[in-house]
């Protein structure tokens, strides 16, 4: 899996001219830069793969590939195809194109030295970071909008039906007590909570644990946590589920549980975030996001390989001594 990520971003970086990797390559130490992230419409820094030829597009496509589960690539490219169906409803006024995503690279998977990179645009951060054989990829964002097309009331398009449906399912398990903790407002945030926050404010877990859940609800609360992790491949997708305290998770809903009307939820644990709403345009536009605590943007793997090497220059002194 680590051999893909990095053939893959060999492959990219080989495809690039000079200029083009003047304007795509950056340090890994340039944390500023590493830390901003966003999915609202707008140029980032990096190259974006409306530029790009044919093939270095199908280059930045493998890069995603490599990370991504087969399931979430798929939403990843529907996601980034809606910026056309979005032009379209919108008049063609603010110049939308599913050419809007940008690609930059910190770092060279050449040599011992930590390296990772971004593929970002509305609606689209996937952030990765690899040190010392392990790999990053949160923040991961998701969205879509519209989040639903239909044809006399029937489903055409939906790529993010699963975020929804099965926290749905969720509460519909739950018993009224439950449901009762799991429900915290009748009223919605605004957009998720953390935003894109370099940092996540920490929080006091507010709704149900899965103590107070029966067992298939229980089930079901994991199940989502997990759904949300394999939007990585499954080696990194079962690295990152086996991290979980999954006694300490929260679940709560807020907003109308009717459908077609505007609710968020989140669940968040000791060093978890998933959050999901869906408020705009009438319910038919998604944010969701999934973030780790001290891990976003690799920090932890940073700080790991950072004592590493102090460890190593410390220990080659002392038998030098």
């Amino acid at each position: 899996m680590l051999h893909d990520i990095t053939d893959a971003t060999r492959r990219f970086i080989g495809l690039l001219d000079a200029d083009q990797r003047e304007d795509a390559m950056r340090s890994v130490t340039d944390d500023d830069l590493r830390h901003r992230w966003g999915y609202a419409p707008g140029t980032r820094p990096g190259l974006v793969l409306g530029d790009l030829r044919r093939d270095q597009r199908k280059a930045v496509h493998g890069m995603l590939t490599t990370v991504l589960s087969p399931h979430a690539y798929t939403q990843a490219a529907a996601v980034m195809a809606l910026e056309d169906v979005l032009d379209h409803r919108e008049g063609g006024h603010r110049d939308r194109h599913s050419g809007d995503y940008w690609t930059i690279l910190f770092g060279t998977p050449d040599g011992d030295e930590p390296w990772g990179w971004r593929i970002e645009g509305h609606h689209l951060s996937v952030n990765v970071l690899v040190a010392d054989g392990r790999v990053s990829a949160t923040p991961f964002f998701l969205g879509a909008n519209p989040a639903r097309v239909t044809y006399r009331g029937r489903v055409v398009g939906q790529p993010m039906q699963l975020e929804e449906e099965l926290a749905r399912e969720l509460l519909d398990r739950m018993d009224p007590t439950a449901r009762r903790l799991a429900v915290v407002s009748d009223l919605t945030p605004h957009d998720i909570r953390s935003g894109d926050s370099p940092r996540i404010n920490p929080s006091e877990p507010v709704g149900v644990t899965p103590a107070q859940l029966s067992k298939p609800a229980g089930e079901l609360l994991f199940d989502i946590v997990r759904f949300y992790l394999d939007r990585l491949r499954h080696e990194l997708a079962d690295e990152e589920f086996a991290r979980i305290d999954q006694e300490h998770l929260h679940f709560s809903w807020e907003g109308s549980l009717r459908r077609g009307e505007g609710h968020y939820y989140r669940v968040q644990g000791p060093e978890l975030l998933i959050e999901y709403d869906n408020t705009f345009n009438e319910a038919n536009h998604i944010h969701s996001v999934w973030r780790r605590h001290s891990g976003d943007f690799g920090d932890d793997l940073l700080a790991a390989h950072c004592d590493l090497s102090r460890h190593t220059v410390a220990l080659g002194v002392a038998q030098n001594g």
